[in-house]
């Protein structure tokens, strides 16, 4: 136990130094954009449309342009290097984000508005994945061989827990934003920090990080790689983490509304941010024979059993006690998928690899809000309730699948099943 604690300042030194002070804060702001759009385009288009369902389908379509082009920019980062991608990225995306700030409340089409929350989806700058594959390059150019492996999961564990705040909180922003000004100051709020933060992010000096060299190029694996069984086990645990989300959310605000709670949802779901939060950062009291493959069976079995609680919620108490269970659950859950996704990453990959399960969690987040919307109107609230459930059962079974594969590794037999130490704290 004494020397986790004592590698941890040295560790937390280590990648100051590498990365810079100024880059953690960038990157955390950087991120809001991507996990205020599914919500903010729901909530504008609801508005300026009066229609949750259409609103519904627009944020579903958000998704599917992340889901279509996710990857790709992935691999245009991992094959040209990160700075040019997100600049494209940064410009088109906060373009596309006023393009629908306007056109909602215009005489357009619908097929307009879809258009445009298509192109937002689809120029998604994605910022959690990058960093990640960012701190990963870092660690590999400047820590010895024995310790990378230790450091990784360490920053993976911090990059998890900052990826659960800022979703849990994304839609709390969009809400407060909503409230206190009007519905479209999400979607314009998303676009100032995306051509802002993002723009930072791509220009800080960490992005030479992951600028591929000569050898690099020629030592990349085909894409074929990206089919593993170990990878798409972890794109499948993303994705149900995605969908738990986004029908949480969906039918925490029907069910709030129900209640005379209206406004008061993002509040709510901002509990289950809490105690993943502090789970996510604490991973290194679990102990080192808590492989990863377990513990990704364990907490998924704790969001499973907060689901089925959640489902039967019939109070603004219940609700809150069933969400603050599942944010216990849900916060290892992530810092397990991406440490193993750091080591199962076929080689030059990393971005790539990084962005299937960051996609998987807004494809996921934006199908289930249109689906739970949908579900909560024209059948029942209480059908709503258990789509939480079944996004969580998807979670656990891949968690199954993945102990079932657990002897598949891409290089090390035991890479992946170490234990994530203390995480970085900036």
């Amino acid at each position: 136990m004494g020397q986790p604690r004592a590698d941890a300042p040295s560790t937390t030194r280590t990648m100051l130094s590498a990365a810079g002070r100024s880059y953690f804060p960038i990157a955390l702001a950087a991120r809001f954009p991507f996990a205020m759009m599914v919500v903010g385009v729901l909530t504008l288009v609801a508005a300026a449309r009066d229609s949750i369902a259409f609103a519904g389908l627009a944020s579903a379509v958000v998704g599917l342009g992340t889901a279509l082009t996710g990857p790709f920019i992935g691999a245009a980062a991992d094959r040209l290097g990160q700075r040019r991608v997100l600049l494209a990225c940064a410009a088109v995306n906060a373009a596309s984000l006023l393009t629908l700030a306007i056109v909602a409340y215009s005489a357009a089409g619908n097929d307009v508005v879809l258009g445009a929350a298509f192109l937002i989806g689809a120029s998604a700058p994605q910022v959690p994945p990058m960093s990640r594959s960012r701190l990963v390059g870092l660690i590999r150019s400047r820590v010895p061989g024995a310790q990378r492996a230790r450091m990784t999961n360490g920053v993976m564990a911090y990059e998890a827990a900052v990826d659960e705040t800022v979703f849990i909180f994304g839609p709390v922003v969009v809400g407060l934003l909503a409230t206190a000004f009007s519905p479209v100051a999400p979607i314009v709020g998303a676009a100032v920090l995306t051509a802002v933060f993002v723009t930072m992010f791509a220009l800080h000096r960490t992005s030479h990080a992951t600028v591929p060299t000569a050898e690099e190029h020629g030592a990349t694996e085909p894409a074929r790689a990206l089919l593993a069984p170990g990878v798409l086990v972890l794109v499948a645990g993303a994705l149900g983490v995605g969908l738990f989300f986004g029908t949480t959310l969906t039918s925490l605000t029907a069910l709030m509304a129900s209640l005379g709670y209206p406004g008061s949802a993002g509040l709510v779901y901002g509990i289950m941010g809490i105690g993943s939060t502090i789970l996510a950062l604490s991973v290194a009291a679990f102990s080192p024979r808590f492989a990863l493959w377990a513990r990704w069976l364990a907490f998924a079995s704790i969001m499973l059993g907060a689901a089925l609680l959640y489902a039967q919620s019939a109070s603004v108490g219940s609700a809150i006690v069933a969400l603050a269970i599942a944010g216990f659950g849900i916060g290892p859950t992530i810092v397990t998928l991406y440490s193993l996704a750091s080591e199962r990453a076929p080689e030059g990959r990393s971005a790539t690899t990084m962005t299937l399960l960051g996609s998987g969690v807004i494809v996921g987040q934006s199908l289930s809000s249109a689906i739970t919307g949908e579900v909560a109107e024209a059948v029942s609230l209480d059908m709503a309730l258990w789509l939480p459930a079944c996004a969580a059962l998807l979670v656990f079974t891949a968690a199954v699948l993945n102990a079932s594969l657990r002897s598949i590794r891409r290089t090390a037999p035991a890479a992946a099943d170490e234990p994530a130490p203390t995480p970085v704290a900036c």
